[in-house]
């Protein structure tokens, strides 16, 4: 077993794919940390806010928090029809793809990638947040924190889905466990169990403007990102599939609603406020239940809860590329699966550019907030709307009714996408402004790419008889005469008799290099041609790919290069060699039109017999 199936595990068969199929319990863990762990600084942004504002007083954080959950209701019973119309998955592209055209399946698609990768960006820049709050010294390792959490993640999703869920079911399950607990306690208690950083409450709300309120508003948004991974990652859960994942989109509504709720009626009455290096989680849970052991507990669980939430993106991410993929709107490669039966390039995409959003944001969450929602809440309107045409083309029994809760889902999430551009455009939303349309730009420029290639062979058209060709003439480059060229040669010889060996020779010095080749050649060659090229320069790439260039263009038949190419044993060792048969192919590759193949030479694997024989005859 290599290294690499000691960390990631053995290669999986395709029949063992149910095996790493989620059940609603586990979809809790795999999808559903994103939006469960959103309550440790959506009610922040929304406290960020507030205190910004003059006069603004933290009691505004219940009614727009109320908001909030109202419009979480409204997204999961929208999303439990998604995921019943398009079990396929892939969310808001496949809704709007299938409903309102390419264009706009696309700016969803794009929205979609953006609100992923800022996922696993925020989850674990809180989580770490998290952390530090409890463990203050550790401030200064944010950054380096949030790269290992970022690679333990990594690790886990390669090696499957399932496995990564299961890992994560039990800080899952204590992370709710343990805050449901702690905010039925602290609305039991009269008082806080420790004194708490706290605002006065101001007589009168006048001079809070409209704008506070809805800034404060589309901050809070940020604890609704994940509701969607649900209706995107179908696919993952095993039969039935739909019951399953309707049953854990449900239950994501239930207890993110309880949660948000609770903690903004504890945070009013308190009157709490975030301190220098503590969350409002940490001083609300510390109101609670105190500063001893539930409180650490609770703290790592929301530590390691909201690192673990990056899942979700790991969940829904690989599938809608290896989707736009199969579309023809990203690299086919993105569609094809590992040994673990994971869409393994979107998991390394994904985690790559997350690592560099993590360096350049230092790990603060706060940095990333004001990018996050405007991709999720265009993914939201758009699927909303999508639905609605979807009801009333299909108009299956209540369908109005059906429409209505979507077109109301599209109505809120589209006024509080513009909310977000309006507010948070200077603090850093352009970025994702710009990113959205780039990414549609590449979308556009794969899909062309694949239409004019799909043109050019002729795909999905008659295509004539298969008959037999002529041989073709078959080019054998090499720079000295040995067991490996030999082998080549005899190769060559297999395919055509038409072969012909071709050496560089740089001056000075090449007459004589050639007359001492010419004289070897004569007892050693066969029927090999021999052909050797003189060049003043350093460069053996530039004189072979001219003179394959000519024949090329003067010869009738087909051209094969054929390149022998040691491969070492292990391997580091590849740096210890120059490389040049590659080059040269890739050189070839892109600038003819003629057949290049390598043909790899193992030589620890030769017996002791063949080492003695470094020149046997090249004849067939």
């Amino acid at each position: 077993m290599s290294w690499w199936q000691a960390v990631v595990g053995r290669p999986l068969k395709v029949r063992e794919s149910e095996h790493e199929a989620i059940t609603a319990p586990e979809g809790l863990a795999a999808l559903s940390l994103d939006a469960l762990s959103s309550v440790a600084y959506g009610p922040q942004a929304i406290m960020v806010v507030l205190l910004a504002a003059p006069l603004a007083p933290v009691s505004l954080l219940l009614p727009i928090t109320l908001s909030i959950v109202g419009l979480l209701a409204i997204l999961v019973a929208s999303y439990s029809q998604v995921i019943d119309a398009y079990p396929q998955g892939g969310g808001a592209y496949t809704v709007a793809r299938a409903n309102l055209g390419t264009r706009l399946s696309l700016l969803a698609g794009a929205s979609l990638v953006v609100d992923y990768v800022l996922t696993v960006a925020v989850s674990i820049a809180a989580g770490v947040a998290a952390l530090t709050s409890a463990f203050p010294s550790l401030y200064p390792l944010t950054v380096p924190l949030c790269l290992a959490i970022l690679g333990l993640i990594v690790v886990l999703n390669l090696r499957g889905v399932g496995e990564s869920a299961r890992a994560f079911l039990l800080p899952t399950y204590v992370f709710i466990g343990g805050l449901l607990a702690a905010i039925a306690i602290g609305l039991v208690r009269s008082h806080p169990a420790v004194p708490i950083p706290h605002q006065a409450v101001p007589a009168t709300l006048e001079g809070v403007g409209v704008l506070v309120i809805l800034k404060a508003f589309s901050s809070g948004c940020s604890a609704l990102t994940g509701v969607e991974a649900i209706a995107n990652g179908v696919p993952l859960f095993r039969e039935p599939r739909q019951v399953r994942a309707r049953r854990t989109e449900l239950f994501l509504g239930i207890i993110l609603g309880l949660m948000l709720l609770g903690l903004a009626i504890l945070a009013t009455r308190y009157h709490a406020v975030p301190g220098p290096t503590d969350t409002l989680l940490s001083v609300l849970t510390r109101g609670a239940v105190g500063s001893g052991w539930p409180y650490y507990v609770i703290s790592f669980s929301v530590m390691a809860v909201l690192g673990l939430a990056a899942n979700t993106s790991y969940g829904g991410l690989p599938l809608l590329m290896s989707v736009l993929a199969r579309d023809d709107f990203l690299p086919h490669i993105f569609a094809i699966r590992g040994d673990r039966l994971v869409y393994q390039y979107g998991i390394w995409v994904l985690s790559g550019l997350s690592a560099v959003l993590l360096v350049a944001s230092d790990g603060n969450t706060m940095n990333l907030i004001p990018l996050f929602a405007i991709g999720v809440f265009t993914g939201f309107t758009l699927s909303q709307t999508g639905m609605v045409v979807h009801w009333r083309r299909e108009r299956p029994p209540h369908w109005q009714l059906r429409a209505a809760l979507n077109g109301l889902g599209a109505v809120v999430t589209g006024t509080a996408t513009l909310v977000f551009v309006v507010t948070k455009f200077l603090e850093g939303a352009y970025v994702v402004v710009v990113a959205i349309p780039l990414l549609i730009w590449l979308f556009w420029r794969v899909y062309r790419y694949y239409s004019r290639v799909g043109e050019e062979i002729h795909v999905n058209e008659a295509l004539p008889p298969i008959v037999p060709g002529s041989a073709p003439l078959v080019i054998v480059p090499f720079a000295s005469l040995s067991r490996l060229t030999s082998e080549a040669f005899r190769e060559a010889l297999a395919i055509s008799p038409h072969v012909i060996a071709l050496t560089v020779a740089l001056e000075p010095g090449a007459e004589e290099t050639e007359r001492q080749l010419a004289a070897e050649w004569e007892r050693w060659g066969g029927p090999v041609r021999l052909m050797v090229l003189k060049t003043q320069y350093q460069s053996v790439v530039r004189p072979v790919l001219r003179f394959v260039t000519t024949v090329a263009r003067q010869s009738d038949a087909r051209i094969m290069v054929l390149i022998p190419e040691i491969v070492p044993e292990h391997t580091g060792a590849s740096l210890l060699h120059n490389q040049l048969g590659l080059m040269l192919a890739a050189a070839l590759r892109q600038r003819t039109d003629v057949i290049v193949s390598i043909l790899p030479f193992h030589p620890h694997l030769l017996d002791g017999a063949s080492r003695e024989d470094p020149r046997p005859s090249p004849h067939p």
